[in-house]
């Protein structure tokens, strides 16, 4: 056919080339139904044939085309020189009027079928005839029919939970999660997304994040009177005494440890005109006293230095809990700690320690954070497997949430399939549709020439028999 709608064949090729350029240039915005059927089957066409490039799926359609429209308008030309010479040449009785009958009601069904496959995609010889150019005068009802279709016949919320169920997603999950080689492969996923997404956060923004829910959070701490309550238990159970030993034991090594030292300093503190053997003996008589002091307090669980600690602790526990004073001093002291630069600049180096850490972890495939991913992955699977319950559980959960879904969001999807074909331009899409349906549709004006000659066969020859 040629771009007026005459099946006229010498200019079919010339049809064919014409309509090449835009058809091609419209793949990107009208997907083809061999696209669709990969989409809804999951093939990629990583099999035993390679994909075949979408230029080259066009032009072979192109060709196959314009093969079949040579086809039908050569037999509805072949039928129409019949006819001419039948009539032309013979006086149309006997079985020359059989001939004639057929020819003459062939090229009708063949002229039929030729317009009502035209008037699909086109105006049939540019004439604007009513009803005629359907796909591009109803393409926006066709795709909100089409919406309405989906919508009703396939996100209904039972038909989607029942093919949920029948697909038994979660057994299959459950397998493929449990597969070693999947779950290493999904954990190499997880840990570049994690690193992917850390990437988009700005820093700037993490960092003040981090200091200010930190400050909120010492802040609100009721530091004081935790600090008195954790000394409390520590007194109930005599714990303190533990510390308080441990220290005494620790000032007496190191004593003994920093002796030389002590006496240098000692020396360097006294008067010069001291002679120097009253400085050893005065720091002798006073280091030793000290390590007797620390020694009889040690072994004397009454001696009165440790009930004047005791009687200290009490009353600093008390003060931590109930004085606003002290607890008014704490809070002060948390602040300066809060504001040390020291502080905040750990707080803020935090995060670039984490996404330089996490980008390691994900770059190698060894690592224990993939490892680690890995294995809660391979434990998930293998506990969907062997728990039949949860197995349940995770199903029911699954059909709920798609039917959900179906419920909520169906207007939403059958929406999005009339929208996007509004969004498809009208004479592209009728081109493209023509590409992929018209080789088979040709069948149709093939057949109505075949069946309309066989029915002028026929009724002639019932018209000579009444006769």
């Amino acid at each position: 056919m040629s771009r007026s709608g005459s099946p006229d064949p010498s200019h079919m090729a010339v049809d064919a080339h014409t309509r090449q350029a835009p058809a091609d240039r419209s793949a990107a915005a009208t997907p083809s139904a061999a696209d669709a059927t990969r989409a809804a089957t999951g093939t990629t066409g990583a099999g035993s044939t390679p994909s075949t490039p979408p230029v080259q799926r066009a032009q072979e359609r192109q060709r196959q085309l314009a093969r079949m429209k040579r086809r039908a308008t050569g037999m509805l030309v072949a039928i129409t020189v019949v006819f001419v010479l039948v009539t032309v040449l013979t006086d149309g009785t006997g079985f020359w009027g059989y001939v004639e009958a057929m020819a003459a009601a062939s090229m009708v069904g063949g002229l039929a079928d030729w317009f009502a496959v035209t008037a699909l995609f086109r105006h049939p010889m540019g004439l604007p005839i009513p009803h005629t150019a359907v796909i591009v005068e109803r393409k926006d009802e066709f795709g909100r029919t089409l919406g309405e279709f989906v919508q009703e016949n396939f996100l209904s919320a039972g038909v989607v939970t029942e093919r949920v169920r029948n697909a038994r997603m979660v057994e299959r999950t459950a397998d493929w999660l449990s597969n070693p080689a999947n779950a290493a492969q999904l954990s190499g996923h997880a840990a570049d997304l994690a690193v992917g997404l850390a990437d988009l956060i700005n820093d700037e923004d993490v960092h003040r994040l981090i200091d200010e829910e930190l400050s909120s959070a010492v802040a609100r701490l009721p530091l004081a009177t935790m600090v008195g309550q954790g000394l409390q238990m520590m007194t109930a159970e005599n714990r303190h005494h533990e510390l308080f030993d441990a220290i005494l034991r620790n000032i007496e090594q190191f004593l003994d440890g920093s002796r030389d030292t002590l006496r240098i300093r000692f020396a360097q503190e006294a008067p010069w005109w001291l002679p120097e053997a009253v400085d050893d003996r005065i720091f002798e008589r006073l280091f030793d006293g000290v390590r007797r002091l620390l020694q009889d307090i040690n072994r004397d669980p009454n001696h009165e230095v440790r009930r004047q600690f005791d009687t200290w602790l009490v009353s600093l526990i008390d003060q931590l809990q109930h004085s606003p004073e002290m607890q008014g001093r704490v809070d002060e002291l948390k602040r300066e700690v809060l504001d040390y630069p020291q502080l905040r600049d750990w707080t803020g180096s935090l995060w670039g320690e984490v996404k330089k850490v996490l980008r390691e972890q994900a770059g190698e495939p060894q690592s224990a954070l993939r490892a680690r991913i890995s294995d809660g992955i391979q434990a998930l699977g293998h506990r969907l497997r062997e728990d039949e319950a949860l197995r349940a559980k995770a199903g029911e959960m699954v059909e709920e949430g798609v039917a959900f879904l179906a419920e909520h969001f169906h207007e939403e999807l059958a929406g999005l399939i009339s929208g996007t074909v509004e969004r498809w331009d009208a004479s592209e899409t009728s081109q493209k549709l023509e590409l992929l349906l018209g080789r088979d549709l040709q069948w149709i004006r093939i057949n109505g020439t075949v069946v309309g000659g066989l029915a002028g066969l026929v009724i002639h020859a019932v018209a000579q028999a009444l006769a």
